[in-house]
């Protein structure tokens, strides 16, 4: 309750500012009333969405409107966040004349706001507004291929230059461009790896989204396999059912879909790949993770698995990794993850910057991340879910080779 209280105090504060801005720059009785029944028609949609609209509206449609409330409210924000410091300024400028002023008739007069800030504010606000679209009308499908070379000392030697791509949040039932989703397809491909890894969330809600895309993530191939595991979505959990047996059978429903596409979900289980005598461990989990659905089971993952095998870890949520992985009495070499989307928006600039607000939820949130001696991949997705969009953290391919001995210095 405490969240949602505060969640609705921002939104006001937001749309308080926001009509500071409108009253201000046009002061025009049409202008005001279109803003405040715009602002109505915004919060009242996605209140509907996120409420009823669960049952009654389809996926893209809940993503249309998320889409444009984020859009909308982020560009609020930005006029909120210029009108607020603002009014800190000239709040502090009044009472500084009010007591430097030694006339007989004192007055406390807040100074009128000035044009440059108005200016200032619908500036700035261009940059996410823009920023924004331009994330859901392209961002979404900017597809990215990332490559990372790992060096390990204990690499069987037959697996020198074994190959991997990982995909993983492919949240089936927000797409809606089938030949955007062909040439990601096709881009996986390309890369010719070894074993192709799917690290959860197929879909959003229920199996029955995955429906549309089963023929075109058939068309996958890897030599030795593509392995997957569960993510919080696949469950089911997310979705109000007639019975607890239609639950159970929409998850039984995802297994086969991913059995029929030549998936090997890896249900608290492992494989193992083999080359000449040697041989490397694929392990996957249920999903586990912080404030969310726990059903992985190293130990039982592992196995039949020995201390000295090769072990790549297939987990979806990096707090896995941070909680429970690293500091099992098993080394897993390499672990794949992926759930946080890099919030599917932030600043990524290589060697420069990576930043993205998620950060303030999840220490590992994208990309490579080594500790004891351990790696984590943590994948930005592949698909989206709510915003529909991506701005600066773009859809995901990793492809990661892996290597006998030291890095080179």
């Amino acid at each position: 309750m405490f969240k949602f209280i505060a969640f609705c105090f921002a939104i006001f504060l937001i749309d308080y500012y926001g009509y500071q801005f409108i009253k201000t720059t046009f002061d025009n009785r049409w202008t005001k009333i279109t803003y405040v029944l715009s602002s109505v028609i915004i919060l009242g949609l996605t209140f509907y969405t996120y409420t009823f609209g669960r049952q009654n509206l389809s996926i893209p449609t809940s993503n249309i409107f998320t889409g444009i409330f984020v859009l909308v409210y982020v560009t609020k924000l930005t006029f909120a966040l210029v009108f607020f410091i603002d009014d800190i300024f000239r709040i502090f400028k009044a009472v500084f004349n009010f007591f430097t002023n030694n006339s007989d008739e004192k007055s406390f007069h807040i100074p009128s706001r000035r044009k440059f800030t108005k200016q200032l504010a619908l500036g700035l606000a261009a940059i996410p507004f823009s920023s924004l679209l331009y994330g859901i009308i392209k961002g979404k499908y900017n597809f990215k291929v990332l490559n990372y070379t790992l060096y390990f000392e204990d690499l069987p030697e037959a697996f020198d230059g074994y190959q991997l791509t990982q995909i993983s949040d492919i949240h089936s039932g927000s797409f809606d461009n089938k030949e955007k989703i062909e040439y990601a397809i096709d881009l996986i491909n390309q890369q010719k790896s070894d074993a192709i890894l799917f690290t959860g969330d197929m879909v959003n809600l229920s199996a029955d989204e995955m429906l549309p895309w089963k023929s075109t993530f058939k068309k996958l191939q890897a030599k030795d396999g593509i392995f997957s595991v569960l993510g919080n979505h696949d469950y089911g959990d997310y979705v109000k059912w007639n019975s607890p047996q239609e639950k159970v059978q929409n998850l039984e429903n995802l297994k086969q879909i991913q059995k029929e596409m030549g998936f090997q979900l890896l249900l608290n289980e492992n494989r193992f790949i083999e080359r000449n005598d040697q041989r490397i461990a694929m392990v996957g989990v249920e999903n586990w993770g912080n404030g969310f659905i726990q059903k992985g089971d190293l130990n039982k993952a592992s196995e039949n698995i020995a201390a000295s095998d090769f072990k790549i870890l297939l987990s979806h949520d990096p707090t896995h990794w941070q909680e429970k992985v690293i500091s099992d009495s098993n080394h897993y070499h390499l672990t794949l993850s992926g759930h946080t989307h890099g919030m599917q928006m932030g600043i990524e600039i290589p060697g420069f910057i990576k930043w993205s607000p998620i950060k303030w939820r999840y220490k590992y949130w994208a990309g490579i991340y080594k500790e004891k001696g351990q790696y984590l991949n943590v994948n930005r997705g592949f698909g989206f879910l709510a915003y529909p969009g991506r701005v600066g953290v773009w859809p995901e391919i990793t492809v990661i080779n892996l290597k006998k001995g030291s890095k080179p210095s």
